[in-house]
């Protein structure tokens, strides 16, 4: 390990899968070491895990950095989006954590549109139209299903600010991961009292939301973790805002991140308000706005098709007219909680790698339809798309990115963004710099860019017209179809 230029700062990514910890260099960029360290997920139609096995998994990531997390000036913590985490009295979890990516709560989300005014009320007021990823759908599921839990927490946080509260013993948050509960008002950035009381519950329980740059607090003295006491700890964010802190991120970039979710998104000067729900308004952790699109079903759900069929995951071939919509956990974006993947048009000479390349059509399919509506009407389309997260390096994402969307394709050559993102934000408290330009500084986007080539629209054309003609199937589920159907009786001329 060379010598360091300046300070050390450890930043953070606590995400669904995994925790992962960076010493970075905070003149230079350079990661000086790394860890990593798994999480449990509960299978099934629960998407759950014990909030304790993110704290064990932050002491295994940092303990794999060595001596070099001794030296830290500060940290930060950027973390999975929108997970609902019930502490009682003590600190301690009341139930396991509710993840973005449970849908029992779509019944909820759906109730709370209806009662809250609509649609565009929802847009207008918190930026964005809660689906069954947002925590606040999540807390009303808990209120209806288990109101002893519910009754019993005594403080409600997300996952980043939980690992924030472990660190500093306060209860804090910022703006970036508030903006995705959907009871944080955009219009005003603050938490919305009139949802709150809608769905029981106390304004008390819920952290400060800490300022873009201010200092969240300090290590305290009672942990076991390799920072010295008084190490300086950044408000943290969600994944996504870290990310765009990672990138250095200008208005008018696309982003497009390929992991566990997809996601879309790009640094707007303007407050994002869709009613349709396809973008999510949220902030970013700077102080401007990062709206956003996501899907449920991107890497995991391609890889699980691959092995279904015996493939490599590389294991693509073009050609074909099958259609695949591999929407094996529901679907956020186009909004489908009860849906499932959906096959059509397999005929005899169909090969199980087209199969595998409908699969990644059908996943790449509804990122890029978001991409249009949340970037500015101005915005350039010569502007590369920066691709990132676990699937960017793999050769058939890249192709498929590169053939539907039409534009040029930068794959930065960075890894561990989300992580880059908190050590920039961390770095910033030392400097006084925006964290964004540290990480410009810091060169984080660099990377091979794959020049424009004429956009594949027939296959898209295909895609959209099958999810179309799908529709009532794919909204409904199985379960539900025939009840849709005695509802809506087709009636012959």
């Amino acid at each position: 390990m060379s010598a360091a230029e300046g300070p050390l700062v450890v930043g953070v990514d606590a995400s669904t899968q995994s925790t992962k910890a960076l010493v970075v260099d905070a003149a230079t960029g350079q990661v000086v070491a790394s860890g990593r360290a798994p999480h449990t997920v509960s299978c099934g139609v629960a998407r759950e895990s014990d909030p304790r096995q993110w704290w064990d998994a932050l002491h295994e990531a940092l303990r794999q950095c060595g001596d070099a997390a001794h030296e830290a000036a500060a940290v930060s913590v950027g973390g999975q989006q929108h997970g609902l985490v019930t502490l009682d009295g003590h600190g301690e979890p009341v139930r396991p954590a509710l993840l973005w990516n449970d849908v029992r709560s779509a019944p909820q989300a759906r109730r709370l549109v209806r009662e809250l005014g609509g649609p565009k009320a929802w847009a207008e007021r918190t930026g964005s139209v809660p689906g069954a990823s947002f925590t606040v759908t999540k807390w009303a599921w808990l209120a209806e299903h288990e109101p002893e839990a519910a009754r019993a927490t005594r403080a409600v946080r997300l996952p980043h600010d939980y690992l924030t509260e472990r660190l500093t013993g306060q209860g804090t948050t910022d703006r970036g991961d508030a903006s995705g509960t959907g009871w944080w008002a955009s219009r005003t950035e603050s938490y919305d009292a009139e949802t709150l009381a809608h769905v029981g519950l106390d304004p008390a329980l819920l952290p400060r939301v800490v300022r873009p740059g201010e200092v969240a607090g300090t290590v305290r003295d009672s942990h076991d973790l390799p920072f010295s006491k008084g190490t300086l700890v950044a408000p943290g964010t969600g994944d996504n805002a870290a990310a765009a802190l990672g990138l250095g991120l200008r208005p008018g970039t696309p982003v497009l991140s390929l992991g566990t979710s997809g996601t879309v998104y790009a640094v707007s000067k303007h407050r994002p308000t869709d009613p349709t729900g396809t973008v999510a308004g949220f902030a970013d952790a700077r102080g401007d706005w990062l709206p956003l699109a996501c899907t449920l079903n991107c890497t995991l759900a391609v890889d699980r098709v691959a092995a279904l069929l015996g493939l490599d995951r590389e294991g693509v071939e073009p050609g074909g007219s099958v259609t695949l919509l591999p929407y094996l956990d529901g679907e956020r974006t186009p909004g489908l909680p009860n849906a499932s993947g959906l096959l059509y048009g397999l005929r005899h000479d169909t090969t199980a790698g087209q199969l595998l390349q409908a699969a990644y059509d059908g996943a790449v399919h509804a990122l890029l339809g978001a991409l249009d509506l949340l970037l500015d009407a101005d915005a350039d389309r010569s502007t590369p798309v920066l691709l990132i997260g676990g699937g960017a390096r793999g050769a058939a994402w890249q192709h498929t990115v590169h053939r539907l969307s039409g534009r040029p394709v930068q794959v930065p050559e960075t890894r561990e963004l989300v992580a880059m993102g908190a050590a920039a934000q961390a770095a910033g408290l030392l400097t006084g710099e925006d964290p964004a330009a540290v990480a410009r500084r810091w060169n984080t986007a660099a990377g091979p860019v794959l020049e424009a080539v004429e956009r594949d629209g027939q296959t898209l054309e295909r895609i959209t017209g099958v999810l179309s003609g799908a529709a009532p199937l794919l909204e409904h589920g199985a379960e539900g179809l025939a009840a849709h159907a005695a509802l809506n009786p087709r009636h012959e001329e």
